[in-house]
């Protein structure tokens, strides 16, 4: 199978063709195994932009109103958006995940304290809204002084050492985020808005994300599932082998990857067209192998020097990176500067007037293009 059909369903599956566009949020999120939300408002283009005539506002109603989307700590414990009703597979999956931690032993919270923190988080979120310094409180009340011991090295700060168990308390159902009180976040808990949440069993789950990862990024090897969900390598060939009756092995690229059996279609067909992708897009993120999405220099100019994905949009050409680009708003105006790393043919540069008009509609902004550098460095 060749890059360029499997990066052509790739771009189909994830609503950014003109002729694939999905139906609503929730279907756009599942579409791109979760739509990665660090940056809210990049997590709110990346799915409008999969829809048609959709805005940020509307996926900020699925989100805060509908409660058909749900912002979590997802793959790699990023915050993503989840489709509301896919929950249960999402944490029985990720809370089968072997946990990494980066902290020395004496700032790690051992099993049980983990156990302890997730009842406390699960207590004080039950029934509330709160904000993360509420949380805080909330937590020691109901653990102990340790709880709140800032050991805990984030952001050039230190915080309380509960704060490792987060991603615990998501991933078994029990934590995700509120709607914003102005501009502070919020926490709560999932069960609100779907009553009974129960995790999937462990094989279940994993089996089901595998086939959802396979189906939005495949064909890929269990070593670029292991970078895309933050796990053990090891852990990922496991799943592979674990789950091999029903998967299928082809020759991609030149290399041997893996799709979900049966799904062995492919279009032969080029993508075209410009598209510009916000921070983090998944697409982008997840889409291997990078030395074909990022072809000649754009790998030095858009990618990190570890060859992490996202930290700058990026201005996608015929699928491929071709570019970066930078958005300045003040009221309604919104200046967009795109940096192209080689001269615009006339029909990319029409393509790309018309994403820009589209951006425009997104944001809810009347836009401006202008061709030139992006001083703006990449995002953390």
């Amino acid at each position: 199978m060749s890059w360029g059909a499997a990066n052509a369903r790739r771009l189909r599956r994830h609503g950014l063709l003109p002729e694939a566009r999905l139906g609503d949020a929730p279907e756009a999120a599942a579409a791109m195994a979760g739509a990665h939300a660090q940056v809210q408002s990049a997590a709110e283009h990346s799915v409008a932009l999969r829809l048609s005539r959709a805005t940020r506002a509307d996926v900020q109603r699925s989100l805060w109103t509908e409660r058909a989307l749900t912002r979590m700590p997802g793959v790699r414990g990023t915050v993503h958006l989840l489709r509301t009703t896919d929950l249960a597979l999402w944490t029985g999956a990720l809370g089968a995940v072997p946990p990494q931690s980066p902290f020395p032993v004496d700032v790690r919270l051992t099993r049980a304290q983990t156990d302890d923190v997730v009842s406390a988080v699960q207590d004080a979120l039950s029934d509330a809204e709160i904000t993360l310094e509420e949380l805080d409180r909330e937590v020691v009340r109901r653990t102990g002084a340790w709880a709140g011991d800032r050991v805990m090295p984030a952001f050039q700060d230190l915080w309380p050492r509960w704060r490792q168990a987060m991603d615990a308390a998501a991933h078994r159902g029990v934590l995700c985020f509120g709607p914003p009180k102005g501009r502070r976040v919020t926490y709560t808990s999932p069960r609100r808005w779907f009553p009974g949440l129960v995790p999937v069993a462990a094989h279940e789950a994993v089996g089901w994300l595998l086939r959802h990862y396979l189906h939005a990024f495949g064909p890929a090897t269990p070593r670029q599932f292991a970078r895309w969900v933050g796990a053990p390598s090891g852990w990922a060939v496991e799943q592979f082998s674990a789950h091999r009756a029903g998967l299928d092995e082809v020759i991609f690229d030149g290399a041997p990857a893996f799709i979900d059996g049966g799904d062995n279609r492919f279009e032969e067909k080029a993508p075209t067209g410009a598209l510009l992708l916000p921070y983090f897009d998944s697409f982008v993120v997840g889409n291997h192998p990078r030395t074909r999405l990022y072809p000649a220099g754009a790998a030095d100019r858009a990618l990190t020097p570890t060859g992490q994905a996202g930290n700058f949009p990026v201005l996608l050409l015929d699928g491929a990176v071709a570019g970066v680009w930078h958005q300045r708003r003040q009221g309604r105006r919104i200046a967009i500067t795109v940096e192209p790393l080689a001269p615009v043919p006339r029909r990319h540069r029409l393509a790309l007037d018309e994403e820009v008009e589209r951006l425009g509609a997104i944001l809810d902004g009347n836009p401006t293009l202008t061709i030139g550098p992006v001083a703006v460095g990449p995002h953390a």
